[in-house]
């Protein structure tokens, strides 16, 4: 004889009304995974040994001002294992991926073309995709770009830097164009090689940021527009007319002439262009254009 208590109708109807519907148990076992990827996360941070030579130590500045409780900056540990030739993107897309898929930055081609993930690493602005995690001090403190306002974690808004860019007008605008429709306008080796440095920009912020007096001037022009303008203005197949367009939006009261040859610009940039070597050579230009002679 069974031994089992037989369920009363109300009893199967209760059970009937508790039990989980497919939804439901998705929605749990959702949250239980990031309640178990938190643990794991706090456990494996607290867990690494300091000085551990198969991991990495990272600082990671966090700021969220959408979700209560993280509006208050802070800095979040990871400790990431190490691999040789790791850089610092590659150090944060593993703590994004296998602790804390809540952290934000950008990146794109990881091959320091787009520059999209130009950071402030031990205190200096550099590409995270550019930068080998081997030739930074531990702990390694991943900042987003100063004099920016940020927007969530290491991603600051670009707006103000690309109004500056668009400003002097960065593309190619000739006088005269060749006669038959498909002839080449074309362009001196030497004038190729004077320009050659200033068309590597890769519009990644890192000398705005750098720049004292952009830090206290919003109206400055900046490092990178005026490098910018530097290509055109001195590209020979824009012709004279242009040249002086040019060379008189680079000189108003908030151009090259703020510039105080601090150099910082050209010590961050990721791309070796000698960004004050360009503004001093412009303002020369705008003095030569503005002499007369009578």
């Amino acid at each position: 004889m069974s031994t089992q208590v037989p369920k009363s109708e109300t009893d199967a109807e209760a059970e009937t009304e508790t039990e989980e519907s497919p939804g439901d148990q998705r929605r749990r076992q959702r949250d239980e995974g990031r309640s178990d990827a938190a643990e794991r996360l706090r456990r494996e941070t607290e867990a690494a040994p300091d000085g551990d030579e198969d991991t990495v130590h990272l600082k990671v500045f966090r700021y969220d001002p959408d979700v209560e409780g993280k509006m208050e900056p802070r800095f979040d540990d990871f400790h990431v294992p190490f691999e040789k030739g790791m850089t610092v993107l590659d150090a944060l897309i593993y703590a994004r991926d296998n602790y804390d898929a809540s952290l934000t930055f950008r990146h794109s081609c990881r091959q320091a073309i787009c520059g999209s993930d130009a950071l402030f690493v031990n205190g200096r602005q550099r590409l995270g995709c550019k930068t080998q995690l081997a030739d930074l001090a531990d702990p390694v403190r991943v900042e987003p770009l100063p004099h920016a306002e940020v927007r969530k974690d290491l991603v600051v808004d670009m707006s103000h830097f690309y109004d500056q860019m668009e400003s002097v007008e960065p593309y190619f605008q000739t006088d005269e164009t060749p006669d038959e429709e498909l002839a080449e306008q074309r362009q001196s080796r030497e004038n190729r090689e004077k320009i050659k440095m200033s068309t590597r920009c890769i519009w990644c912020g890192a000398c705005m940021s750098s720049c004292n007096v952009a830090a206290g001037n919003n109206e400055y022009l900046g490092p990178a527009a005026i490098n910018k303008a530097y290509r055109f203005t001195m590209d020979e197949r824009e012709g004279e007319e242009m040249k002086e367009h040019r060379l008189r939006i680079v000189e108003q009261e908030n151009g090259v002439w703020r510039c105080q040859t601090q150099f910082s610009c050209t010590e961050v940039c990721p791309k070796d262009i000698p960004l004050t070597e360009h503004i001093q050579e412009l303002k020369r230009e705008a003095v030569k254009n503005n002499l007369k002679f009578w």
